[in-house]
């Protein structure tokens, strides 16, 4: 099956004002003016190039599903299978938050290595860490042996969430990155479902959280298999030879010459011209120069540093990693005591969010990224401040809970869920993207573990109903945040939204 991606001879920015251009430019002008070579692909050749990266998001979600079913396997006298289940409040949340440190690491390594190394090798390295973070978790003999398992596997975690959505973006047709990126978040949740599934199986066995963790060891050895047979990001290669880092000519022949496997056959005989429309536009918006430090907090970079920065900050302080990891628990004090209830009610949950990715991935190249986070984000802030004002007023009626925590889950997966990665991916100029989106990982990962970590003691000090309303609070404040600043990217190519949003 081939696809055909639309011609774009001349693309104009929007008017001062305009809500769907974000308010970004005063002035309609013409951006990029070549007439773009049509980008042919093979869909058989585009589906590699996204799962193996996604695997890794999988495993993202796995552990984010497994971990909040282990958090009650490990604190039961009679089940953990451990002389140490009797976890205060603190111990809890360093075991939620441990592999997100992990990733804070893997995010700082990032930064100094991603360029260097390329997006596919930086994803190599982080299936060999998910590896071994899994195996040193489930066979941890000790409390602290499991936080250094869950340390390393948060370091692949890192790694993976900053290369993963670069390198599916960098390889994508331009016509169907959105719904590729998007599809990234899809495989997250799956992984998720995958976690509280399994971990509902598990939850009744004695030493149970050893095999939730352990069951997903043969996945980044796929990962790693699969990411060493694709080839490099041809954009990265591309960017290697304008900065002079290596032989321009094999450098560019090596470009070609991965497009040719990313795109299948149909594109043999328009992959040269392609690369060097490529070429062209990278010249044009000063991709050809040395990229410094200072020019992550200046012009270009800095706009896209807040915007992306901006949007993973929002989309950890509004709950997410709260309702999460402790979905079991909230739902276990919401009247379904059991384990394997609150388990269930979570497979539920997670099942819920797949559906609701799928949606998105449908709409989101259609409607567009505003609009989705806008809708979204509103709908999150009222799930909020219903599920707080369960806990205040209406503590008799757990379908309360249940109906405020899946209009939540739903209404994150049509915003927050798959369009802060996805606009991360896209926004960054070529030759700072590694370290921009390098530092909004850093951002990502950094609140995660905050909030994560503070959600149970916060929880014992204020009470869940006030902690859940000033998270549907600060949902309002991402509002203002998103129409005032968030520009509309859908259906341009990254060096389009380079010229039009910075």
């Amino acid at each position: 099956m081939v696809l055909d991606a639309e011609k774009q001879s001349i693309v104009s920015v929007g008017q001062v004002g305009d809500p769907s251009s974000g308010g970004m430019s005063s002035v309609e002008e013409p951006l990029i003016k070549q007439k773009h070579t049509s980008e042919n692909y093979s869909v058989l050749s585009a589906i590699p190039p996204f799962i193996f990266p996604a695997l890794g998001t999988f495993l993202f979600g796995y552990e984010i599903g497994a971990t909040s079913c282990a958090i009650i396997s490990i604190k039961s006298p009679t089940l953990s299978g451990i002389s140490w289940y009797n976890l205060s409040s603190v111990d809890v949340g360093i075991i939620t938050s441990s592999s997100h440190y992990g990733a804070l690491i893997g995010s700082v390594v990032a930064f100094n290595i991603a360029d260097i190394i390329g997006r596919r090798k930086e994803l190599v390295i982080a299936a060999f860490l998910y590896l071994i973070g899994a195996i040193v978790t489930a066979i941890a003999p000790v409390f602290h042996v499991l936080i250094i398992g869950r340390v390393v596997y948060g370091i692949g975690l890192g790694l993976t969430m900053h290369a993963a959505p670069m390198y599916i973006a960098e390889t994508a047709p331009s016509q169907i990155r959105g719904r590729m990126i998007s599809l990234k978040e899809f495989s997250t949740v799956f992984g998720m479902v995958g976690g509280y599934g399994i971990g509902s199986l598990w939850i009744t066995v004695i030493s149970g959280w050893r095999y939730m963790y352990a069951t997903i060891i043969p996945i980044p050895v796929i990962m790693g298999i699969g990411m060493c047979w694709l080839p490099a990001s041809p954009r990265w290669l591309l960017l290697r030879s304008r900065q002079g880092k290596g032989d321009v000519e094999s450098l560019k022949q090596a470009a070609i010459k991965s497009l040719r496997r990313l795109r299948g056959s149909v594109a043999v005989d328009s992959a040269a011209e392609q690369i060097d429309e490529i070429l062209a536009e990278l010249s044009s918006v000063g991709e050809d120069k040395e990229a410094t430090i200072g020019e992550l907090f200046q012009g270009k970079c800095l706009k896209a540093l807040t915007i992306a920065g901006g949007l993973v900050l929002f989309q950890q302080i509004t709950g997410q990693p709260s309702v999460l990891y402790y979905a079991p628990s909230i739902l276990q004090t919401a009247g379904f005591s059991a384990a394997t209830d609150a388990t269930r009610i979570s497979i539920l949950i997670g099942l819920l969010k797949l559906v609701m990715t799928g949606v998105a991935i449908a709409v989101i190249d259609k409607l567009g990224r505003r609009p989705l986070l806008l809708g979204g984000v509103s709908g999150m802030a009222i799930s909020l401040f219903l599920l707080g004002s369960y806990y205040i007023f209406y503590n008799n009626l757990p379908a309360v809970a249940v109906a405020a925590l899946l209009l939540y889950v739903g209404c994150y997966q049509l915003s927050f869920g798959p369009i802060s990665w996805l606009m991360m991916s896209e926004i960054f100029p070529l030759k700072l993207r590694g370290r921009g989106i390098s530092i909004a990982v850093l951002v990502n990962f950094g609140t995660n573990a905050l909030v994560t970590f503070a959600f149970s003691p916060l929880k014992e000090l204020l009470g869940a109903g006030v902690l859940f309303c000033e998270f549907g609070v600060i949902c309002v404040l991402s509002l203002f945040f998103i129409y005032f600043i968030v520009p509309e990217t859908k259906g341009l190519t990254l060096e389009e939204i380079e010229a039009k949003c910075l």
